[in-house]
C-alpha cells in the first residue's frame, strides 16, 4: 500500500538526514512539529499538513519531501494536530490548531535559523484542506502579517464542503452551515493573498478533480494568482510521493514556488 510507503519512506529519510526536532506549538502534546532544518542561515520555510479524512496519520510518517528540501535550502517542517475522532467531529479545532502552528512558526522563526518573511505551505487531501483554510485567516488577529503565508501547494483538497458535507464522511464528521461555510476556502476568495498551486492526479476519483479545478477556476476569475497541475497516473495517495521528488509533479511545484535550487 501506499500509506506503507509513506512510512517507511520516512524512516528511510530519517536514516539519511537525521531526526527532526520536535518543538511544542501549543500547550497540550499533540500541538507539535516536526522541523527538518536546512543547513544555511535564514532559509525560507515549508510547512507541510498532512491527510488522512480528518482522523488520521500523524506527521513523523511525513518525512520523506524533507530530504529534497533541506538539501535545496529550505526548513521543512511537518504538522501534527488533533483529528476529529478526537472532537466529537468537529473540524473547527483541526482549523484552528494549524492556524496557530503557522502563527508559531511565523514568530519563532528566527529561533532556529528561518526567515519569517518566507514561510509557504503545501497539503495532501484533508491536509489540502486544511491548507486552503489556512490561506483565508485573519491573521493579523493572530500577531502576525496579513501575507504571512508567501504561497500554498495543495495537493487533492477539497475546497467547497457542500459535497463532502453530502458525502460517506458526514457519517463521522458533524457538519452545520456554520462550518460548512467558514471552513469552505473557495466561498472567500477575497482574503487569498498569495500565489496558489493546486495538484491532482489524473487517475483520482471524478469529485477530487473536479474540486481542484473549480477551486483553480474560481482562483483566476477573482484575479488571484492559480495554477492547475495534472500528473498523470498518479491517484489520490501516489501524487503526495512526488514531494520527495524536486523533479516530480508536486515537488517540482513547490520548488518552483519557492524559488529554491535543486542541490
Amino acid at each position: 500500500m501506499v500509506l506503507k510507503r509513506y512510512v517507511t519512506g520516512s524512516e528511510e529519510t530519517r536514516k539519511r538526514i537525521g531526526a527532526p526536532k520536535r518543538l511544542s506549538y501549543g500547550s497540550t502534546p499533540v500541538e507539535a512539529l516536526d522541523l527538518y532544518a536546512a543547513k544555511a542561515p535564514n532559509a525560507p520555510i515549508q510547512i507541510f499538513i498532512h491527510g488522512g479524512a480528518w482522523r488520521g496519520q500523524v506527521a513523523k510518517d511525513y518525512a520523506f519531501p524533507a530530504e529534497a528540501l533541506t538539501r535545496a535550502g529550505a526548513h521543512y517542517i511537518a504538522l501534527d494536530f488533533t483529528n476529529v475522532t478526537q472532537t466529537d467531529g468537529n473540524l473547527m479545532p483541526m482549523a484552528e490548531q494549524v492556524r496557530r502552528a503557522i502563527a508559531w512558526v511565523a514568530k519563532n522563526a528566527a529561533s532556529f535559523g528561518g526567515d519569517a518573511n518566507r514561510i509557504y505551505i503545501s497539503g495532501h487531501s484533508s491536509g489540502g484542506h486544511l491548507g486552503g483554510v489556512a490561506l483565508v485567516t485573519d491573521w493579523k488577529a493572530m500577531g502576525v502579517p496579513a501575507d504571512v503565508i508567501k504561497g500554498a501547494v495543495l495537493l487533492s483538497g477539497m475546497y467547497d464542503l457542500k459535497p463532502v458535507r453530502l458525502s460517506a464522511r458526514s457519517s463521522y464528521v458533524k457538519f452545520t452551515d456554520a462550518i460548512e461555510d467558514a471552513l469552505s476556502t473557495q466561498r472567500h476568495l477575497d482574503k487569498i493573498t498569495c500565489p496558489v498551486t493546486l495538484v491532482h492526479g489524473s487517475l483520482e476519483t471524478p469529485e477530487f478533480q473536479r474540486q481542484s479545478r473549480d477551486f483553480a477556476a474560481a482562483l483566476k476569475k477573482a484575479g488571484k494568482p492559480a495554477e492547475l497541475i495534472v500528473g498523470p497516473n498518479y491517484n489520490h495517495f501516489e501524487i503526495a510521493e512526488t514531494l520527495a521528488n524536486p523533479f516530480g509533479v508536486a515537488g517540482r511545484a513547490v520548488i518552483e514556488q519557492m524559488k529554491l535550487r535543486v542541490a
